[in-house]
């Protein structure tokens, strides 16, 4: 059978390079010189050189090359027929080619009839053509002689199959078959196909590789199917032919599922083939795959598909190295390139298939995405998703929104994204450009965790890449340092010091880039402005010494700039940079460090530059209290963060201990000198001094010599004196404390008599006569209680971890202080309407926040019995002005809540007094370090009272009263909502600045948020024991058998105190576990370290627990406090944090019903009047605790039904005053918060029931019917409360959830109906005519609200009334579908009243008002007779707004 084949010019060009290829080009240019010179002509009588003679073609002897001298065409032509013409025909044909067999039998003959024939030079030139075809080839194309010489070249091939290749490079196998390639026509394919194929079983592997390879170029399309089947079988017997049959398999047409059977056999196998072999398997795969079939193909190539197999371990590669430098592994080297090279083959191959096929790129993204849990997740998916990332860009969107949900959810994590890059290096090396705009788009995120993996790109992007990426890297992140997104900035300045500890020398090479965010430091917060010096001086500094850097030379110009600006803002900057470089010049290199490189130890020269840099920072500070005061606070924080080099450290202290003595510490006996406008006593000292020794703090005649003076002038104009300020007084005690405890391993026994001094102060209690006082004594003392109160908070930061009991009584009592100070302040501050507090720490943050407040206001405020009042920014050189801020500010702006609970507030309003919350003035607070709260751990500590002989006269028990716990408990809450919320997740009012929620943190957020909740774990102990004794203090105080009398001595303050405490520990709980980051793996074992303590509270157990148990026992420990909750607020936030573990269970479920018998319980519980004062706080609570209790209910509208049907109607029949018997907290003050909270619960409880199908059974129709009964209830019960309750949060809560509650009946509940109306008649009936009642209701209340004008209602009326227009519209059309649209009839209805009064001023203006109400329809079949004899129909929904009649359906 004859088979076409196509020509192809091309084709021919192909198969004569192929030809040449194996011929060496020389030796065929003296060939051709021979044949010109010699003429060895082959002269034969045979029929076979006869004929070849006739028609053109000359046959040479030896090596010479046949000559053609016709045109190929016109010899093929010429000899057909001259053989057709042949007496002899068809005889003639056998003896022709026996005469080839003859003449061929030499093997330099057979090579010359493979070999191209040569063109003389006219018939080349005259045809243009500029190849030639070996004789062989122009004989197979003559049909009658191609089946005879296929035949012969067969029986030729096996006498050089096991031959080795010729001196000239020839193999003859290979050349025999070349000249069965690209044939014009095929005689026999048929029987050519079962010779190749036979060839090909008996061939070396060597030779099976070509002779595979060239099927498609030899067979016809006929053969393919044939071919295909033996190929495939022969690829089961011998896995070494994979690779070729498989690249065969892409050129041949073959059937779809001949191929799927083919990719399942290969796919088995994928795991144990070779890695050179893997690219041509891989791109098999790929183009094999269908639409149907892809999610399933990827899916298994996702699972068998392991790169990191191939790849050599780490500490290999090292030894191979070390043998390469050896001149040892030169094999073992080209073997890693070799491997190296076929892995970035895999990865191309996959990824021009993602690029052509879009349904292989949708089919892996899928494949990811259903992967849900973290250990499922391999390396190679991240490779994948950011290989489409860059490859596809219809995908981008899809893809970075699947990343954000894959880190969201915790599925990719740190160590899978350095495995990925670890791994897969060379090929995301070439996507390098989509990486970084990936990350740079992850950086705009508000979610803290999509942040952190953007940085993580960065990071492993300037790891595992060059030079160029890494340069781009350090720009991408330079750029998002000068964006002047607070976020943004930090988490690049972050990622900038990683990579320095990362690769130190690269980032030097990048300095440049760095350097220029010196002109962006105006806009940069303190603590960013600490890191970038802290960058650039590592790039300085960490060379070896003696090499030129210029970025020193930058830095040195820069900070003294800075320093001798008199902008506060710029000598800030240059404070802040100086300590810092001479931290990084002075650090101890003694000391292992990542951030610089390990070098000697501080130089004698090194030591001089960083004394004569802090002594150029303290000259150009002395001046100005503030800069003083920063400055010693910016070198107490390097201190406590960094080892410096003990010489320098040596000189520091000293400095520092001379200055302090000198200018705050004077002798017990000293008389302070001055005409002072009170007393001066030495107050507050804990030991009994003689008068010939001891020290006292020398606070008011240093102050009394400022405040002589204008203070503005002081504070806003440099001094020329050179005196020390008191107000450094803090935070000179502070660097001073941090020197000596890092100089003697935190001991602080040469400095423990500032523990227990006592300072010069005037009688600082409040008196009868405050009110006389003139306005400037009142503002001196509560300046000194302001600088008395941040001495002693100072003192109790220093002394906090001492371990001696004497210490420890000694902080107790200083804690003692505060609080009374606390108390002291809040009276002052109470009278003093414009007072402006002294500075306690200076930063951009808390100048910022220094409003003013003007007199008027302020007389204005305090007339009305309310503080209120404008802020005005100040100007940034008057660095004394406080924060006058409103005396009982209730700003939804506040930062933090009052420390006093609300009784305390309601009790001072009743006495006329006015309020000061001490919250609002925190900035003016020196902070509390996290140490401070290891106090916590105190119980009752003994403390010795020592004679003047140093024996032991007095003993006295100090122990931690409820006013020092309430004290502690509060700056920890302030300071875990801060540092453990996200700043976006937090309300902060539009005209605060950014920063202000920062104010008084600045030394919590120099420490990692991990770091401190570290420490909140270790407190967990301590805080459970406080938790439980105040649990019993108030079951005491509830008991029964408690006398009278004993009652009697538990005062109402002490009462409020401990329940403070109680709702201060919850907190604290609450923040703690609510901490997003416990969802990071890396942050587990704190996670299972405080359950722990939680869960041994109530079975202490040594063995090792599983997670979900720990949970659950903590749950069980904690929700065994709900008896003891002394107010509402404390139940609130122990529900609170009841929810917050529960999300750390993977059942959460099993407790959920325990959650809302909780949440019911405080609904039922009556609470203390002050608890129901009608006030945004408690209703607020109220709100998130209803929304708990119907969220966590197991059946949500028995719930509604029971608050409904049982505490209403019990507050209706109950005194105005009066609640409900059944819920406490129900009243008519309450209600519209129970309204609101219930309708909200209802509508989103049936919008989230499925819509059902015909295709459920019938149980599952009677069961949602049923439900649907009896939401429609329920929606009746609550609307019809708007006739009792008719006040405006009622009525707009009926029209904004009215009309959602009826959209969610249209989409849930109509198709329902649809297909139950049949079989369960009379139930659809009676539920549409409950319904329709409700809808009458709230067309009535559309009139009420155009009746009335109310703009606040009206707006809701046009979509109500568009939503049943809908619905009438919907149940008509369901009658329609089951044959009943008899049962739908249009009628007029009037307009009513809310309490069914027909509104009079409107008649019947047109009898063609088409609306109707469909339940009111189809709700009426039953009932037609009584809804036409009452004279009207139902609520009509859908008129367009007009004033008339509504008309409405009704049936009979």
């Amino acid at each position: 059978m004859v088979s076409k084949r196509s020509r192809l010019e091309s084709e021919d060009k192909e198969t004569l390079a192929e030809d040449a290829s194996t011929i060496m080009k020389p030796p065929l240019s003296k060939l051709a010189k021979k044949s010109d010179d010699s003429h060895e002509v082959e002269e034969n009588g045979s029929v076979f050189v006869r004929l070849l003679k006739a028609s053109g073609l000359t046959l040479k002897t030896g090596e010479n090359q046949n000559q053609l001298g016709v045109d190929q065409i016109i010899f093929q032509r010429k000899l057909f027929q001259a053989l057709r013409k042949h007496p002899s025909y068809p005889k003639v044909i056998e003896e022709f080619v026996n005469g080839l067999e003859s003449y061929t039998e030499d093997s330099e003959s057979l090579r010359n009839c493979l070999l191209p024939c040569e063109r003389l030079q006219d018939e080349e030139a005259s045809m243009g053509t500029f190849y030639s075809k070996s004789l062989i080839k122009l004989l197979l194309g003559i049909d009658i002689l191609q089946p005879a010489i296929i035949k012969m070249l067969f029986e030729k091939v096996p006498q050089f199959l096991f031959e080795s290749e010729r001196r000239d490079g020839i193999s003859m196998p290979r050349l025999i078959i070349n000249q069965l390639k690209w044939l014009d026509r095929i005689v026999d394919s048929k029987d050519l196909t079962a010779q190749m194929m036979q060839l090909i079983s008996v061939a070396p592997v060597s030779l099976q590789h070509d002779f595979i390879t060239s099927l498609p170029e030899i067979l016809g399309d006929s053969q393919h199917a044939n071919v295909g089947k033996e190929l495939s079988e022969l690829l089961v017997q011998n896995t070494s032919l994979t690779v070729p049959i498989l690249d065969v398999f892409s050129s041949l047409r073959l059937d779809p599922n001949f191929l799927s059977e083919i990719r399942q056999l290969v796919m088995g196998k994928l795991s144990s083939v070779r890695l050179e072999d893997l690219p041509v398997i891989v791109k098999f795969i790929l183009h094999s795959v269908t639409d149907t079939a892809s999610l399933e193909v990827i899916a298994e190539l996702r699972e068998k598909l392991n790169v990191q197999h191939f790849i050599l371990p780490s500490q290999v590669q090292a030894s191979q190295s070390k043998m390469k430098s050896k001149g040892l592994a030169s094999s073992s080297g080209n073997q890693e390139n070799s491997d190296k090279d076929c892995i970035v083959l895999v990865f191309d191959v996959i990824k021009s298939a993602i690029r052509y096929e879009k349904t292989i790129s949708e089919a892996w993204i899928k494949v990811i995405e259903r992967t849900e849990s973290a250990a499922e997740h391999k390396a190679l998916d991240v490779a994948m998703l950011l290989i489409i990332y860059s490859t596809s860009t219809q995908t981008k969107k899809g893809v970075e929104k699947l990343l954000r949900n894959k880190v969201q959810s915790g599925c990719i994590q740190e160590q899978l994204l350095d495995n990925a890059f670890s791994t897969h290096h060379l090929v995301l090396k070439d996507i390098c450009p989509s990486i970084l705009l990936l990350a740079q788009t992850l950086f705009h995120s508000q979610d803290q965790r999509i942040i952190l993996f953007g940085s993580l790109l960065y990071k492993y992007a300037f790891k595992f890449f060059d030079t160029y990426c890494q340069q781009e890297v350090v720009g991408a992140l330079v750029t998002h340092v000068c964006s002047g997104n607070e976020t943004e900035v930090d988490t690049a300045l972050d990622v900038l010091l990683e990579l320095i500890v990362l690769n130190a020398s690269a980032m030097r090479l990048n300095a440049a880039f760095v350097k220029g965010i010196l002109d962006y430091l105006e806009n940069m917060s303190p603590q960013q402005i600490r890191k970038i010096f802290c960058i650039l001086s590592t790039l300085a500094f960490s060379q070896q010494p003696g090499t030129s850097n210029h970025i020193q030379d930058d830095l040195h110009l820069v900070i003294r700039k800075q320093l001798s600006s008199t902008v506060f803002k710029y000598k800030l900057i240059g404070i802040i940079g100086a300590v810092t470089m001479a931290g990084i010049m002075a650090e101890d290199r003694n000391v292992p460090s990542n951030s610089t490189q390990l070098r000697a130890s501080v130089s004698g020269e090194e030591h001089t530059q960083v004394t004569s840099l802090l002594q150029l920072v303290h000259s150009c500070t002395e001046h100005s209290p503030w800069a003083s005061s920063l400055y010693y606070d910016e070198f107490a924080n390097l201190i406590q963060e960094r080892k410096l080099a003990p010489k320098t450290l040596e000189w520091v202290g000293q400095t520092i201990f001379n200055d302090f003595q000198d200018a705050f510490v004077v002798d017990f006996c000293a008389v302070p000198e001055g005409d002072f406008p009170f007393p001066v006593k030495a107050l507050y000292g804990l030991e009994d001094y003689s008068t010939q020794d001891g020290i006292v703090i020398n606070l008011l005649p240093l102050f009394f010599q400022e405040f002589a003076k204008d203070v503005s002038q002081v504070m806003s104009q440099e001094s020329s004196q050179k005196s020390m300020s008191s107000l450094c007084l803090a935070s000179h005690f502070r660097l001073l404390r941090l020197c000596v405890a890092r100089q003697h391993n935190g001991n602080l026994d040469e400095i423990d008599g500032l523990l227990d001094c006592p300072l010069f102060l005037p009688d600082l209690e409040p008196g009868e006569n405050l009110e006389s006082m003139s306005a400037e004594d009142r503002s001196l003392l509560c300046s000194l209680t302001f600088l008395t109160f941040n001495w002693f908070r100072e003192v109790v930061n220093a002394f906090c971890q001492q371990t001696s009991p004497e210490m420890k009584g000694k902080v107790l009592s200083r804690l003692k202080d505060l609080v009374g100070l606390q108390e002291i302040l809040e009276t002052y501050l109470a009278v003093i309407p414009d007072y402006a507090p002294p500075f306690a720490s200076v930063d951009l943050d808390t100048l910022d926040v220094m409003p003013w407040r003007s007199s008027a206001v302020a007389a204005k405020s305090r007339n009305k019995g309310k503080t209120g009042g404008k802020k005005q920014k100040t100007d940034s050189s008057k660095a004394s002005c406080a924060d006058t801020l409103l005396a009982d500010d209730t700003s939804e702006c506040d930062m933090a809540p009052s420390g006093k609970s609300q009784a305390d507030k309601e009790a001072t309003g009743k006495e006329g007094k006015t309020f000061v919350s001490l919250q609002n003035y925190r900035a003016f607070f020196r902070e509390l370090d996290i140490e401070v709260f290891s106090i916590l751990h105190s119980g009752l500590v003994t403390k010795f009272i020592l004679d003047t002989e140093m024996h032991t006269e007095a003993t006295e028990v100090v122990q931690l009263g409820p006013a020092e716990l309430l004290f502690l408990l509060e700056d920890l809450s302030q300071k875990l909502e801060n540092i453990l919320t996200p700043s976006f997740a937090k309300r902060i009012c539009f005209f605060k600045n950014k920063g202000n929620r920062n104010v008084g943190f600045s030394h919590l957020h120099q420490r990692s948020v991990q770091d401190i909740v570290h420490c909140v774990v270790q407190l967990l102990t301590p805080m459970c024991n406080h938790l439980e004794n105040i649990h019993n203090f108030f079951q005491c105080l509830g008991a029964e058998t408690l006398s009278v009398d004993d009652k009697a001595r538990v005062t109402a303050q002490e009462q409020r105190t401990m329940s403070s405490c109680y709702q201060k520990l919850l907190q604290v709980l609450h923040a703690l576990f609510s901490w997003k980051g416990f969802t990071h793996q890396s942050n587990q074992r704190l996670l299972r370290s405080a359950l722990e303590v939680l869960a041994s509270r109530l079975k202490p157990t040594e063995q090792e627990q599983p997670m979900e148990e720990l949970v659950s026992q903590s749950f069980s420990y904690l929700q065994n406090f709900h008896h003891s909750v002394p107010s509402f607020q404390c139940g609130l936030y122990l529900l609170r944090l009841l929810m917050a573990l529960l999300e750390k269970s993977a059942v959460p479920n099993q407790k959920k019903e325990k959650l809302a018998s909780l949440a019911k319980q405080l609904l039922c519980r009556a609470w203390p009047h002050g608890e129901r004062e009608k006030n945004p706080t408690f209703n607020d609570h109220l709100h998130d605790l209803l929304c708990i209790y119907l969220e966590h209910t197991d059946n949500v509208l028995k719930a509604i039904e029971e608050i409904t049907g049982v505490g209403v109607p019990e507050l209706v029949s109950a005194p105005k005053d009066s609640s409900s018997s059944t819920f406490p907290t129900l009243t008519r003050h309450t209600f519209v918060i129970f309204f609101r909270v219930m309708m909200a619960e209802l509508e989103k409880t049936v919008k989230g029931l499925q819509a059902g199908t015909a295709a459920d059974s019938q149980q599952v129709h009677e069961e949602k019917l049923l439900y649907w009964n009896m939401a429609v209830r329920d929606f009746s019960i609550l609307i019809n409360l708007m006739k009792v309750f008719d006040s405006y949060p009622v009525l707009h809560v009926c029209l904004k959830y009215g009309r959602r509650f009826v959209e969610a009946f249209l989409k849930q509940c109509m198709p329902l109906l649809d297909f139950s109306f049949r079989k369960h008649r009379e139930d659809v009936l009676s539920l549409l005519q409950t319904l329709q009642l409700n809808t009458r209701l709230l067309h009535h209340l559309c009139g009420h609200s155009k009746i009335h004008q109310d703009t606040r209602l009206t707006k809701h009326v046009p979509l109500l009334k568009k939503s049943l227009e809908l619905l009438v519209c919907r149940v008509k059309a369901m009658l329609v579908l089951n044959n009943c649209r008899e049962a739908f009839w249009l009628g007029t209805l009037k307009n009513r009243d809310l309490q069914g009064e027909e509104i009079i001023s409107q008649h019947p203006s047109s009898p063609e008002s088409t609306a109707e109400d469909s339940e009111d329809g189809s709700a009426s079949y039953s009932s037609r007779n009584r809804a036409t004899k009452d004279g009207e129909g139902e609520a009509s929904d859908g008129q367009k707004d007009q004033d008339s009649d509504e008309s409405d359906d009704s049936s009979g």
